[in-house]
C-alpha cells in the first residue's frame, strides 16, 4: 500500500496501533531473518539478540563473525513498503552531513521473505532518553545540536507535500497542497478522541475552530524534510555528543517549524529556544514562525494523544520509554491534556514559545 491516506503511520495505517503495544511474539522471524543474513554472510557464525526497540518495528542485532548489524522488520499485514523510502531519506540527511546510521542493504518487496528489512549499521550508543532519564544528559547542548542538525537536514531536496512516494528518485510527497496533508485524518482523530472520552464535544469543537481559523499558515510556498518523529529515543549518543538520528520511517515534505513542535511534545520552551538558537546560526526562522510553532504542536498532540488512547500507553509505569521516572501512565495522561490546551491557548494568543512550560 502506499502512504497517501496517511497523516500519520501509528495512527491512521489500516492495522491501528500495530507494534506500539508490547512486542508480540517474534521468535518465528528468528529463522528467516537468520537466512537472510547468511545470504550476505556465508559460513559466517550468526548471533540474533533482541534489539531492544520500543516502537512498530521488529529489531535485532546480529554478531556476524567480528561485526555486527542493526536489523529493522516490517511485519504489519499491510505490506507497507516505506521502509526502502526511508533509507534514501536517511542516506540523504547523511549526505546533508547530519550523523545517520549507514543502511547497507534493505528490500519491502517481501519476495523471498514475508516482510520488509533493513540492515543497518549498528551505532555503538544508547539513546538520549537513557541519559535523560538518569539525569545526566546535558539538554541545552543537546537541544542546540539538535536545531542545527535540523537546519543542515532541511537542505535535502524534496518536492510535494507529506509522506514521500515510493520509487521516486527525488523525494517526492503524495499531495500537491500543505493543507491538504495536515488536515488530513485530522476529523476522524478529533472524533476518536471524543469517543474515547478524553476530549469533550466542547474541546474538540473549540480545537477544531482554532485550526480553522488558522489554516491561512498552511499556505507554504515550499516544503522542507521533517523527521516528523523527533524525540531523545530517536537519537542516539552520549551525556553531550549526538552520535546518529534514527528512525526516518515517519519524515514527510512539511514545514520548518514542525520538528520544533514535536520536541515541544516532550520538553519546555527554555529547551526549544535552545533548539531555535542552534537553527537560527545557520539558517533564519520562517515568518510567522510562532503560530506555526503552536499549530504544528496542537497537531502533533492530537496524533500524539490517539496512540497513547488507542495503544493503552496511559497503563503503562516508567520502565516505558514515554513515561518519566517515577512517572506512571496516569501522568502521561495528565501532561498530554496540558500540552494539547497549552498547544491551543498559544495559538489563539501568539504565546511567546519560551513560555511553554
Amino acid at each position: 500500500m502506499n502512504r497517501s491516506h496517511i497523516h500519520y503511520w501509528k495512527c491512521d495505517r489500516p492495522a491501528a496501533f500495530h507494534g506500539t503495544e508490547t512486542q508480540t511474539d517474534i521468535e518465528n522471524l528468528r529463522p528467516q531473518i537468520l537466512t537472510l543474513l547468511q545470504s550476505f554472510h556465508p559460513g559466517l557464525t550468526i548471533n540474533l539478540t533482541d534489539g531492544g526497540g520500543q516502537g512498530n518495528h521488529r529489531t535485532f542485532i546480529a554478531d556476524i563473525g567480528q561485526e555486527q548489524r542493526f536489523v529493522r522488520i516490517e511485519d504489519g499485514p499491510e505490506q507497507d513498503d516505506y521502509i526502502e523510502t526511508e533509507s534514501r531519506v536517511q542516506e540523504s540527511v547523511r549526505a546533508a552531513g547530519v550523523p545517520t546510521p549507514r543502511v547497507y542493504q534493505e528490500d519491502a518487496s517481501r519476495h523471498k521473505y514475508p516482510f520488509a528489512w533493513q540492515i543497518m549499521e549498528v551505532i555503538s550508543h544508547p539513546d538520549l532518553n537513557h541519559w535523560h532519564k538518569q539525569g545526566k544528559l546535558d539538554l541545552g547542548h543537546t537541544a542546540h545540536e539538535i536545531g542545527a542538525a535540523i537546519a543542515q537536514w532541511q537542505k535535502v531536496p524534496v518536492a510535494g507535500y507529506g509522506p514521500f512516494q515510493s520509487g521516486k528518485d527525488k523525494l517526492t510527497g503524495y499531495h500537491t497542497h500543505y493543507a491538504d496533508y495536515f488536515l488530513l485524518n485530522l476529523d476522524r482523530h478529533l472524533t476518536f478522541l471524543t469517543e474515547k472520552h478524553f476530549l469533550s464535544t466542547a474541546e474538540s469543537q473549540e480545537i477544531r475552530q482554532a485550526i480553522t481559523d488558522h489554516d491561512f499558515l498552511l499556505s507554504l510556498p515550499q516544503g522542507c524534510l521533517v523527521h516528523k518523529d523527533l524525540a531523545l529515543w530517536n537519537i542516539l549518543g552520549t551525556e553531550n555528543h549526538i552520535a546518529a538520528f534514527i528512525d526516518w520511517d515517519d519524515s514527510i515534505s512539511g514545514d520548518p517549524m514542525d520538528d520544533f513542535s514535536l520536541l515541544a511534545c516532550f520538553h519546555d520552551g527554555s529547551v526549544i529556544a535552545q533548539a531555535l538558537a542552534g537553527y537560527t546560526k545557520i539558517t533564519p526562522l520562517p515568518t510567522e514562525y510562532r503560530r506555526r510553532f503552536w499549530l504544528h504542536l496542537l497537531r502533533n498532540m492530537i496524533v500524539k494523544a490517539v496512540i497513547r488512547v488507542g495503544a493503552g500507553y496511559f497503563d503503562r509505569s516508567d520502565d516505558f520509554f514515554l513515561i518519566s521516572s517515577g512517572s506512571n501512565g496516569s501522568d502521561l495522561r495528565t501532561l498530554t491534556r496540558s500540552r494539547l490546551r497549552t498547544a491551543l491557548h498559544g495559538l489563539l494568543h501568539d504565546h511567546e514559545i519560551h513560555t511553554l512550560k
